[in-house]
Protein backbone atom coordinates (compact mmCIF):
# COMPACT_ATOMS: atom_id res chain seq x y z
CA UNK A 1 0.00 0.00 0.00
CA UNK A 2 2.78 2.45 0.57
CA UNK A 3 3.96 2.03 -3.17
CA UNK A 4 0.73 2.81 -4.09
CA UNK A 5 0.97 6.51 -2.37
CA UNK A 6 3.81 7.66 -4.31
CA UNK A 7 2.90 6.02 -7.39
CA UNK A 8 -0.37 5.40 -8.99
CA UNK A 9 0.51 2.30 -11.01
CA UNK A 10 3.25 0.13 -11.57
CA UNK A 11 3.81 1.84 -15.34
CA UNK A 12 4.14 5.28 -13.42
CA UNK A 13 7.28 4.51 -11.57
CA UNK A 14 8.58 3.73 -15.13
CA UNK A 15 6.86 6.19 -16.84
CA UNK A 16 7.01 9.60 -14.70
CA UNK A 17 7.56 12.57 -16.51
CA UNK A 18 7.60 15.77 -14.28
CA UNK A 19 8.09 17.97 -17.26
CA UNK A 20 4.96 18.85 -18.96
CA UNK A 21 4.59 22.05 -16.73
CA UNK A 22 7.67 23.10 -18.11
CA UNK A 23 7.40 22.99 -21.29
CA UNK A 24 4.24 24.09 -21.66
CA UNK A 25 5.57 27.46 -19.83
CA UNK A 26 8.39 27.59 -21.84
CA UNK A 27 6.25 27.43 -25.07
CA UNK A 28 4.39 30.53 -23.47
CA UNK A 29 7.73 32.43 -23.70
CA UNK A 30 9.35 31.66 -26.79
CA UNK A 31 9.63 34.94 -29.29
CA UNK A 32 6.59 36.13 -30.77
CA UNK A 33 5.91 35.26 -34.68
CA UNK A 34 7.20 31.33 -34.05
CA UNK A 35 5.72 28.36 -36.05
CA UNK A 36 4.11 26.34 -34.08
CA UNK A 37 6.60 23.87 -34.33
CA UNK A 38 9.95 26.47 -33.90
CA UNK A 39 8.10 27.01 -30.56
CA UNK A 40 7.88 24.00 -29.37
CA UNK A 41 11.35 23.20 -30.47
CA UNK A 42 12.57 26.44 -28.86
CA UNK A 43 10.79 25.21 -25.50
CA UNK A 44 12.14 21.86 -25.10
CA UNK A 45 15.36 23.08 -25.95
CA UNK A 46 14.96 25.90 -23.24
CA UNK A 47 13.76 23.25 -20.76
CA UNK A 48 16.24 20.51 -21.30
CA UNK A 49 19.18 23.22 -20.42
CA UNK A 50 17.29 24.24 -17.57
CA UNK A 51 16.84 20.95 -15.44
CA UNK A 52 19.84 19.51 -14.12
CA UNK A 53 20.52 16.57 -16.49
CA UNK A 54 18.89 12.74 -15.21
CA UNK A 55 21.45 10.08 -14.29
CA UNK A 56 21.26 8.95 -17.91
CA UNK A 57 22.69 5.06 -17.07
CA UNK A 58 18.91 4.69 -14.76
CA UNK A 59 16.77 6.36 -17.54
CA UNK A 60 18.56 4.27 -19.94
CA UNK A 61 17.34 1.20 -17.74
CA UNK A 62 14.05 2.22 -17.54
CA UNK A 63 13.61 3.20 -21.12
CA UNK A 64 14.99 -0.12 -22.39
CA UNK A 65 12.40 -2.41 -19.84
CA UNK A 66 9.51 -0.11 -21.46
CA UNK A 67 10.89 -0.19 -25.22
CA UNK A 68 11.03 -4.26 -24.50
CA UNK A 69 7.84 -4.87 -22.91
CA UNK A 70 4.83 -4.65 -25.32
CA UNK A 71 2.25 -3.46 -22.29
CA UNK A 72 4.55 -0.38 -21.39
CA UNK A 73 5.02 0.88 -24.66
CA UNK A 74 1.60 1.16 -24.56
CA UNK A 75 1.48 3.02 -21.13
CA UNK A 76 4.44 5.79 -23.13
CA UNK A 77 1.15 6.47 -25.94
CA UNK A 78 -0.72 7.46 -22.53
CA UNK A 79 1.84 9.72 -20.93
CA UNK A 80 2.23 11.29 -24.58
CA UNK A 81 -0.85 12.02 -24.41
CA UNK A 82 -0.33 14.07 -21.54
CA UNK A 83 2.45 15.57 -22.91
CA UNK A 84 0.60 16.28 -26.06
CA UNK A 85 -2.17 18.48 -24.18
CA UNK A 86 0.01 20.71 -21.81
CA UNK A 87 2.07 21.79 -25.45
CA UNK A 88 -0.79 21.96 -27.64
CA UNK A 89 -2.71 24.18 -24.99
CA UNK A 90 0.41 26.48 -24.79
CA UNK A 91 0.28 26.55 -28.25
CA UNK A 92 -3.78 27.82 -28.55
CA UNK A 93 -2.92 29.61 -25.72
CA UNK A 94 -0.51 31.64 -28.41
CA UNK A 95 -2.63 31.91 -30.69
CA UNK A 96 -2.62 28.98 -33.01
CA UNK A 97 -5.44 27.05 -34.74
CA UNK A 98 -6.14 24.14 -31.79
CA UNK A 99 -5.93 21.72 -35.51
CA UNK A 100 -2.17 23.33 -35.90
CA UNK A 101 -1.88 22.89 -32.33
CA UNK A 102 -2.35 19.64 -32.23
CA UNK A 103 -0.44 18.08 -35.22
CA UNK A 104 2.87 20.42 -34.03
CA UNK A 105 2.14 18.59 -30.13
CA UNK A 106 1.86 15.46 -31.65
CA UNK A 107 4.76 15.72 -34.20
CA UNK A 108 6.99 16.98 -31.42
CA UNK A 109 6.46 14.45 -28.82
CA UNK A 110 6.40 11.51 -31.98
CA UNK A 111 10.21 12.80 -32.52
CA UNK A 112 10.95 13.09 -28.81
CA UNK A 113 9.85 9.29 -28.19
CA UNK A 114 11.60 7.59 -31.29
CA UNK A 115 14.93 9.40 -30.58
CA UNK A 116 14.68 8.27 -26.47
CA UNK A 117 13.94 4.58 -27.64
CA UNK A 118 16.81 4.48 -30.38
CA UNK A 119 18.34 6.03 -27.63
CA UNK A 120 17.76 3.35 -25.06
CA UNK A 121 18.56 0.62 -27.44
CA UNK A 122 21.98 2.15 -28.47
CA UNK A 123 25.13 2.83 -26.47
CA UNK A 124 25.23 6.64 -26.93
CA UNK A 125 26.44 8.21 -23.26
CA UNK A 126 24.43 10.97 -23.71
CA UNK A 127 20.73 11.74 -23.36
CA UNK A 128 20.59 15.04 -24.27
CA UNK A 129 22.07 13.79 -27.99
CA UNK A 130 19.20 12.09 -28.42
CA UNK A 131 16.63 14.93 -27.46
CA UNK A 132 18.57 17.10 -29.87
CA UNK A 133 18.47 14.67 -33.13
CA UNK A 134 14.75 15.17 -32.42
CA UNK A 135 14.69 18.65 -32.58
CA UNK A 136 17.35 18.71 -35.22
CA UNK A 137 14.83 16.69 -37.51
CA UNK A 138 12.03 18.12 -36.39
CA UNK A 139 13.70 21.88 -37.50
CA UNK A 140 14.31 20.13 -40.50
CA UNK A 141 17.94 19.84 -40.50
CA UNK A 142 19.50 16.77 -42.14
CA UNK A 143 22.42 15.06 -40.77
Amino acid sequence: MTFFRYFPSKNSVLLADPYDPLIADAILHQPAGLSPIAAAIGAIARGWKSVPPPASAEVRDRLRIVSRTPSLRGAIAKGNAATEAAISGALVARGVPSSDARIAAAATMGALTAALLDWADGDEPDLGTAIGAALRVLAGGAR
